[in-house]
């Protein structure tokens, strides 16, 4: 039996979603956590997802990024559909198309800032472009730090390790969850800046999961979900802005 390749679809989108489900369980223990979800997030955008807890912003992103399957709909990151990829595809998609930075900055302690920086090439089997390693490097300002391990680094020094790391590799999209939440103000507003300019400068396209109002100020457009279902979007977003949106939809649900 031919099984047939994945459907290909040129879109002017990074990643995008169209009508999905996604339900955990069955019977009385079900939980539907996203509802007939269709968004588009277009490339080198700063997109922010945002919602209060349980409303599927993270499940939305991990059905995106093709770390979780969906229940029914169709995923796509730039022309390639995830939906019907086996492990292999997905793996190879996630390799050379996408870019994670998580909340805990997941690096090597044994590595240095320079080797944790470049894992995912020589995993990939990539050699680095050192132009553009140069480039990543001077954007997050790490020059100085290249040889230093994790533990020799702050917080925020660790965090801009892992946005570099997501970069190098120059995916299509990078997906970022709550990836100031567990840094000061000081050094989160570093990473959002860095975050902010690699749009601005390298035409980077970003989706960030945040329940930050302020960090949410820094995207070009925030999709707001509740219960599942996409709710609300703002584009050029304020902090006043997304927490007054925050409140009416609190109010609504």
């Amino acid at each position: 039996m031919t099984i047939a390749a994945p459907a290909r679809q040129i879109t002017a989108a990074a990643a995008r979603a169209d009508g999905v489900w996604k339900v955990y369980g069955t019977g009385e223990a079900q939980v539907v956590a996203l509802r007939e979800v269709s968004v588009e997030l277009q490339r080198g955008r700063f997109t922010a997802i945002m919602g209060p807890s349980g409303s599927g912003k993270s499940t939305l992103m991990h059905c995106l990024a093709g770390l979780d399957s969906v229940t029914r709909g169709q995923v796509y990151v730039g022309d390639t559909q995830l939906t019907g990829l086996n492990d292999a595809g997905l793996t190879k998609l996630r390799r050379e198309k996408v870019g994670f930075i998580f909340q805990q900055f997941n690096l090597l302690p044994t590595l240095t800032a320079e080797e944790n920086i470049l894992l995912p090439l020589a995993i990939a089997g990539r050699k680095p472009d050192r132009a553009w390693f140069q480039t990543v490097i001077d954007t997050v300002g790490l020059g100085d730090r290249l040889s230093h391990r994790p533990s020799q680094l702050s917080g925020g020094q660790q965090q801009r390790v892992a946005c570099a790391r997501a970069l190098v590799s120059r995916p299509e999209v990078i997906f970022a969850d709550e990836p100031t939440g567990n840094l000061d103000s000081r050094s989160g507003g570093e990473v959002l800046n860095f975050l902010r300019q690699s749009v601005i400068d390298h035409g980077q396209t970003i989706v960030m999961v945040t329940h930050d109002a302020t960090a949410a100020s820094f995207a070009d457009r925030v999709i707001f979900l509740a219960d599942g279902s996409v709710v609300d979007s703002l584009d050029d977003p304020t902090a006043e802005r997304v927490l007054d949106t925050i409140k009416r939809i609190g109010a609504d649900h």
